[in-house]
């Protein structure tokens, strides 16, 4: 079965499911091996939630023509953000040890301490926890999670775009 040639529901349930797939496994590191997660990486995981929301949402509506770039639109910024925010966290793992900065709060205390601006700026600017770099098959997290939003993000547009051609 060729996944170029699904039809646009299929392709964005299979957009979807490999969404919810990452996110469980991301739970099951969590929780079986203790890979707890920084704020980057819970960032990463809202990114996945948002594409994930908008993979379904396309897969159950199946609109016809220019509609369907709604939610390609939608699992396209997810993508967006998730590719911004496991860059910065791949940049942050490769800063050498004196330049990796100090471990900042939890992310529950700056949410209930500052305005949701300043709570992007400080997780962006990274901490000690986000610096710590545990493989999976030889790739830090953020690596797979990059390439998993450049996979999705190209699914997506391939889903797309081939079917409002055809019209």
């Amino acid at each position: 079965m060729n996944p170029f040639r699904w039809s646009y529901r299929v392709s964005f349930f299979a957009g979807f499911l490999i969404c919810a797939s990452l996110l469980g496994f991301a739970l099951f590191a969590e929780y079986h091996w203790s890979m707890f997660p920084c704020p980057l990486c819970i960032f990463q995981r809202v990114a996945f939630i948002v594409m994930a929301f908008f993979f379904l949402l396309g897969a159950l509506h199946a609109p016809r023509g220019g509609l369907r770039w709604v939610y390609a639109g939608g699992a396209l910024l997810g993508s967006l953000f998730g590719i911004a925010v496991a860059g910065r966290h791949l940049w942050i793992q490769s800063l050498p040890a004196d330049q990796i900065p100090s471990c900042g709060p939890p992310l529950d205390y700056l949410f209930s301490a500052f305005p949701f601006a300043k709570v992007l700026q400080l997780v962006f600017t990274g901490s000690g926890e986000c610096a710590k770099v545990e493989p999976i098959l030889g790739l830090p997290m953020p690596a797979w999670t990059l390439l998993w939003f450049i996979v999705l993000a190209v699914l997506a547009i391939v889903a797309t775009r081939r079917q409002v051609q055809k019209k």
